[in-house]
């Protein structure tokens, strides 16, 4: 027999190596040792009361034992001769797509502008400590895109795209914690993920597919509305009969290709503003009730959503970090762009998050309308080279004390932040044009009556965090394709289907049973 339980204990019961048992036993009216194994489907905490609770859903199996095998099987096999599909791009969608190929017995070939995850590293390193940016080679561009070395954050509310599950398992396939198949808030952690990528990767190879680093497209040869060879910056052509663009939010370069061969595309409404830094033991204090404490072992480094109407404009969290650190996030010299990201273990001292405000491309953009479609990718851009200059014209970003950006006054001095090329004093609060910043110091206020203590002198506002989408969409009908390039299939947050590691992921899958279709 199997029950489906919903189960809540306390801090002490969790502590107990029995406590699961013990409780679903007292639930069920049995002993014990009637019961077989319990197997967690879903785990969060419940901290808006002092007495901090654990919720559990589980099956419990009574008098028979606990199944051993994944819910989810995945098939491939050998693809070395079959039909190809080029795939732009190795970020979550690209791989997830090349991995569907695999499994419809097509022959994924990836074209990756940036290099492999260990090879990437060194590049990183030199945007930390030397202030220059590889264009090829970053934050956002390399195996596995701006997911690998951006936290690993897996929770999605595209819960109607595609089958959130077996993304999951599939990553637990290659080597991520089967703790991400319970968490509310499912993590892998920046230091684990690359080796996950890599997995996929050689499962690529494995089966036939293949992975070319350091490849950019830098053009389409284009004839009866279908491209039909690709042409890389080493000025090879590669012919083609499908093509999955999975380039991810950040790579202009694919934007101005398409607007210059009058390839339809549209002006897309995103976010932007800065990220906020905190001390996590003031977040601890604020969301465990334990101020002044040390916050319990078995509490992970707490974190926060928050979101605000201001004047009609959304004012949100993004990408909340706990325990996390900060990162150059530019894809360009000449432009200032930051990001967060946390280790597995959620352990650094600070905690950061994106706040960020609503840019609507239809109302907002009208100085930049003769952009076109790229209005709101220059606008972003813009404030990117603002970023850059005010920082000191190196990776170091403009900052500034939450208190004095609110407030209206340049810091005198600023707090420690784990952004490791430094930040510079700035009057962040006149230097970002009003819908972003008004909107950010009503919504910064509104946030402190919300969770008192977040408004505090002792944290620290860092800018520009823009990439928090793609300011292109790519449009496409119902078959997934272009509609004016019928074998061109827009993939993932680069053509404005996404919204982070899983929503591109399944966007890929689909993107790849789309593209297999009557080859």
């Amino acid at each position: 027999m199997i029950k489906a339980l919903q189960l809540r204990i306390n801090l002490n019961q969790e502590r107990q190596a029995d406590g699961l048992l013990q409780k679903a036993a007292f639930d069920l009216g049995m002993k014990p040792s009637e019961i077989t194994g319990i197997k967690i489907l879903r785990k969060s905490i419940d901290a808006r009361k002092q007495q901090i609770m654990f919720n559990y859903k589980v099956e419990v199996y009574i008098n028979e034992p606990l199944p051993e095998n994944s819910e989810y099987q995945f098939n491939y096999q050998d693809v070395s001769k079959a039909n190809p599909v080029h795939i732009i791009g190795f970020g979550p969608a690209g791989m997830y797509a090349a991995l569907r190929c695999i499994e419809l017995g097509y022959k994924p070939i990836v074209l990756e502008r940036g290099k492999n995850v260990q090879e990437r590293r060194r590049d990183l390193k030199a945007i930390n400590q030397d202030h220059f940016v590889n264009e090829d080679s970053n934050y956002c561009f390399g195996e596995g895109g701006a997911g690998t070395y951006s936290d690993g954050k897996l929770y999605t509310r595209s819960l109607k795209r595609g089958d959130v599950r077996r993304i999951f398992e599939n990553l637990v396939y290659h080597g991520a914690t089967d703790q991400i198949l319970v968490d509310a808030h499912p993590h892998i952690g920046t230091n684990k993920l690359p080796k996950v990528v890599q997995n996929i990767r050689e499962t690529i190879i494995r089966y036939g597919g293949e992975v070319h680093f350091e490849t950019r497209v830098t053009n389409f040869s284009i004839k009866d509305q279908k491209i039909v060879a690709l042409q890389l910056l080493d000025g090879t052509e590669l012919d083609t009969e499908k093509v999955i663009l999975a380039t991810g939010h950040s790579a202009r370069d694919i934007f101005y290709l398409l607007n210059d061969k009058n390839i339809k595309l549209e002006a897309k409404s995103f976010a932007m503003g800065v990220r906020v830094e905190h001390p996590q033991e003031i977040i601890d204090g604020i969301q465990y009730h334990c101020k002044g404490e040390q916050r319990d072992e078995l509490l992970p480094a707490a974190s926060y959503s928050l979101v605000q109407q201001v004047n009609d404009r959304g004012v949100y969290s993004f990408c909340m970090c706990p325990g996390g650190f900060i990162v150059p996030a530019a894809t360009a010299n000449g432009e200032v762009v930051v990001n967060g990201m946390s280790p597995s273990k959620r352990n650094n001292k600070f905690a950061n998050s994106g706040i960020v405000t609503e840019i609507k491309a239809e109302r907002d953009l009208h100085k930049y309308e003769h952009f076109g479609p790229l209005k709101a990718l220059e606008y972003q851009k813009d404030l990117e080279r603002l970023a850059f200059t005010s920082g000191g014209r190196r990776q170091s970003a403009p900052g500034q004390r939450l208190t004095d950006f609110v407030e209206g006054r340049l810091s005198n001095s600023l707090n420690e932040t784990s952004y490791q090329p430094g930040l510079k004093s700035a009057p962040l609060h006149s230097l970002l044009p009003k819908i972003i910043g008004g909107s950010l110091r009503k919504g910064f206020k509104a946030f402190g009556e919300k969770m008192k203590g977040y408004y505090t002198e002792q944290a620290n506002i860092i800018g520009v965090e823009s990439r928090t989408s793609s300011p292109v969409n790519i449009p496409r009908t119902d078959s997934l394709e272009h509609p004016e390039i019928t074998n061109l299939y827009p993939c993932g947050e680069g053509g404005g289907y996404a919204g982070g590691i899983i929503s591109a992921a399944m966007d890929g899958e689909r993107c790849a049973e789309a593209a297999t279709t009557n080859f």
